[in-house]
Parts: C-alpha cells; structure tokens; sequence
C-alpha cells in the first residue's frame, strides 16, 4: 500500500480495544451467528496433526475412513496415551510424540467415524455409570466428614 498506510490503519483500529469503533460490515453480523473456528487452540490443532502425521506414516492418512471404526478400539487408544501422560511420561520414548496428541487424534478419529457413519459402536452393554458415580460421591462426602483436615496429597512435585 501506500508510505504510511499501516500507520493510519493502526490509528484507526486501537490493538488493545477489544471493542472496535470502525464502522460495521454487513459481513461482520452475519459473522457473528457462524462457528467461530478461531476458538480452537492451534496449538491443540498441531499436535492433532502430529498425532495424525504418525498415523499417516505408520498406516496410511485416512485408513480410519476405509476400514471402519471400532469404539472400544479407540477408547481403549485414548485411555492408555491419557493415562501415560498423567502417570508422568510426556511424549512416547520411540516417536517423541505426546501423548496427549495421540490422545486428540483418537477422539478426532472417533469424532470422523460418527460423522462418516462408520463408527462401528462395540461398546458393552450400559450400566448406570451416573447412578454409580452419585452413590460414590455421597460416600466421598462422607469420607470428607469423617476426616476433614486428613494430610496433602504426594504429588511428583514433591
């Protein structure tokens, strides 16, 4: 643009006011009743893709869409990459991939299979996990009572 156009831009548009003085777009309203993508962490979105990347070299990009998805085998997935994560294990020894990216890439498989209509739902038979969490956290109210200045937890930090 113009000498001096960027500067006349950011004298119109204050960076640090969160509510723009510019006269409004049509475009802009009908913007607001649409999904606003930007919501969504890229950084989320990354490691997503470096998840999906492993995928892509180990079975082929989009496999999950031609074979089918089985639930459990997913869940299962999911569990074990939440569960090393929070046991202290970052990143897979072998591919340097967190596994908290593994964990995003199988509910993104899980999330394509329900929208494809492949998503094959192989989990057992319900039970009342609602029920069963309630009934536990009376007992935990309880547990509470009884011993209400118990000691810190031990935590990796410590």
């Amino acid at each position: 643009g113009p000498p001096g156009a960027l500067e006349r831009l950011a004298k119109e548009i204050p960076v640090n006011n969160p509510v723009s003085t510019k006269p409004s777009n049509p475009k802009d309203r009908a913007a607001t009743s649409r999904l606003d993508l930007s919501l969504f962490p890229q950084s989320a979105v990354i490691y997503g893709a470096l998840a999906m990347t492993e995928g892509d070299c180990k079975y082929g990009g989009y496999n999950y869409r031609v074979a089918g998805v089985n639930m459990s085998v997913y869940v299962a997935a999911l569990l074990r990459h939440v569960y090393k994560a929070y046991n202290g294990e970052w990143a897979d020894p072998v591919t340097k991939v967190p596994h908290f990216a593994n964990a995003i890439a199988c509910l993104a498989v899980l999330i394509d299979g329900y929208e494809q209509g492949n998503l094959k739902d192989d989990r057992p038979p319900v039970q009342d996990t609602a029920g069963l969490l309630k009934r536990s956290e009376d007992i935990v109210k309880h547990l509470q009572t009884l011993f209400p200045d118990g000691p810190e937890r031990f935590t990796q930090g410590a």
